[in-house]
């Protein structure tokens, strides 16, 4: 039979690496299971396709593996000849013995239930994401329960926190009731549903991509460069931009977008300065940043540059200006105008009391790394039941490709079906239970196996009642608040491409403070979204207006 075996494999176009050793396992495959040697290098090849593997070679490395695939494919049979037939898995075991104090405290047999599960989580019937098999492959004793887990839900920031004068005493009783890891910020009942409005026109659900022409690209750079240099002239500090390639001793004001002189990283010899169409038809001009003190530049950025071209073909750099100054208001204003002015701006506690809006924002994934059960999501959920928001923002990743289940496909659903029941399941019951008042907003990310990876990306394509998606990037306003949400790592990506100078005698800044002011000072929606994360969160504080940030890259602007 040996023989049979290794003329099938051969057949195949197989070879075997240990021979003797292979074939003796393979006939005790084919005893214990029932396998001729066809039936057993048929199941070969389907192991073979499914595992990837590169070389037609058996070898005795996988031999373990193959036998888990006898296995798994003998359990589909049995179920399907005996229906209703239960096979035992290690995690009927766990269950059992998780459950050895409650047994022994009741003595009436029952079937095992998880005494930890949250009041506040919603029970339904979904399918099974592992079938009877654990995905991760670790033993369930060696994983703690998320419910059991330490720290499993904190909040990094509690906004205008007003307290509650009617029900102080009471949430103060609830709160010293509950633990300490959600005690953070005072209840703030539901009142009103908040209104929501979505700004901008990104791509929408279905849109064809990887369909922009040249053209459109020229022109988007062309408004950039334009818009900013129209911005810093209106301030009335700067002169008209000029022409920087052509040569002239005395100095000039150019303004343009910062790019690299070739592929790799940009380094200070590298730098180039794009110009205008209209000033220079759109040529480069190097750029030499030696006799500034002080500079923080980054590929797509654009800046204002003061210098002078002697000979045509380096802008030597005196003074680089990467904001745009926000204009002197007068404070001589006579008594009528300066009352007509405080009219039109009450005071901000009037504006608090007239668009209060309470928000819970929070960043994917919401799975833990052992398994797709979804538990950080349950959790959170039970947390804005307790206190409950006018608006809950989810940014992703919901379905994420960088987890461990999803990355070895060990899943048995599409994702699509594993976004509906886990995610949007979850979320309708949520809804449904907390009434009208709520809404639930979803951002997608470039990370979610079930959505477009292309950037900027479409929302997610929902058509149900009081939960909505948002462009990524994308900008909403809820309550006359205005938020800009983007799941990009906006800051990882200008850290990795930034070059920077300090001055000897300045006032040292930190790197982060210094990479967040980039996006304020670009003054561009799609700066959110051109180069933040759930690790990275910074407050930013603009010369006019407040700005936060929360899990990935979320920018709020009120009054």
């Amino acid at each position: 039979m040996k023989e049979e075996i290794k003329s099938e494999f051969k057949k195949a176009g197989f070879d075997l690496d240990e021979e003797e050793e292979i074939l003796s396992k393979c006939l005790t495959f084919c005893i214990n299971y029932s396998l001729t040697p066809s039936d057993l290098v048929s199941s070969w090849e389907v192991y073979y396709l499914n595992r990837q593997l590169n070389e037609p070679t058996v070898e005795n490395a996988e031999m373990e593996g193959f036998l888990i695939h006898l296995q798994n494919i003998t359990k589909e049979d049995i179920i399907k000849e005996e229906t209703g037939l239960h096979l035992y898995s290690i995690k009927d075991v766990e269950m059992i013995l998780n459950n050895v104090d409650d047994d022994i405290k009741d003595d009436t047999p029952s079937t095992p239930t998880n005494h930890h599960q949250n009041v506040y989580s919603p029970t339904h019937d979904t399918p099974s994401l592992y079938g009877n098999v654990l995905a991760s492959g670790k033993p369930a004793n060696l994983v703690t329960p998320f419910s059991k887990r330490k720290d499993r839900f904190a909040v990094k920031f509690s906004i205008n926190t007003m307290p509650d004068v009617e029900n102080g005493r009471q949430e103060l009783n609830h709160e010293n009731a509950e633990n300490d890891e959600y005690s953070i910020v005072t209840r703030v009942q539901t009142r009103k549903r908040c209104s929501l409005v979505f700004h901008g026109s990104g791509p929408k659900p279905g849109c064809r991509f990887m369909y922009d022409r040249t053209e459109d690209r020229i022109n988007a750079i062309e408004s950039r460069i334009r818009k900013h240099a129209r911005a810093l002239v209106a301030s009335g500090l700067y002169e008209e931009p000029t022409d920087p390639t052509v040569a002239s001793p005395r100095s000039i004001f150019a303004v343009g977008m910062i790019c690299c002189d070739g592929e790799g990283r940009l380094n200070e010899k590298s730098v180039m300065l794009q110009s205008s169409i209209e000033h220079s038809g759109g040529e480069c001009v190097r750029l030499d940043l030696q006799r500034l003190s002080h500079f923080s530049v980054f590929p797509g950025q654009v800046v204002g540059i003061g210098g002078h071209n002697p000979s045509g073909h380096c802008l030597v750099a005196s003074k680089l200006v990467d904001c745009v100054p926000t204009p002197v208001a007068n404070e001589d204003f006579n008594p009528s105008k300066k009352l007509a002015i405080d009219k039109e701006n009450p005071p901000t506690d009037l504006l608090c009391n007239q668009r209060e809006l309470s928000m819970i924002i929070a960043a994917g994934p919401f799975t833990t790394t052992d398994n797709l059960l979804f538990e950080p999501l349950v959790e959170l959920l039970a947390y804005a039941k307790r206190r409950p928001p006018q608006l809950l923002v989810l940014l992703g990743p919901f379905i994420d490709s960088e987890h461990p289940d999803i990355k070895k496909g060990t899943v048995d659903m599409v994702f699509n079906d594993i976004f509906r029941f886990e995610v949007l399941k979850k979320l309708e019951d949520y809804v449904e239970c907390m009434g009208s008042a709520v809404r639930v907003l979803l951002v997608p990310s470039i990370r979610d196996a079930n959505h477009d990876f292309v950037f900027p990306q479409p929302a997610f394509d929902i058509s149900l009642p009081q939960i909505s998606s948002l462009t990524n990037p994308g900008i909403f306003e809820a309550n006359e608040v205005k938020v800009g949400c983007c799941t990009l790592d906006v800051l990882k990506q200008i850290s990795g491409e930034e070059i920077s100078r300090i001055a000897a005698d300045g006032k040292p800044i930190d790197r982060l403070s210094r990479l967040t002011n980039h996006i304020l000072n670009q003054q561009r929606k799609c700066s959110l979204g051109l180069f933040s994360d759930a690790r990275n969160s910074s407050t930013l504080i603009g010369s006019r207006c407040p700005y936060l940030t929360f899990g990935h890259q979320v920018l709020c602007q009120g009054s």
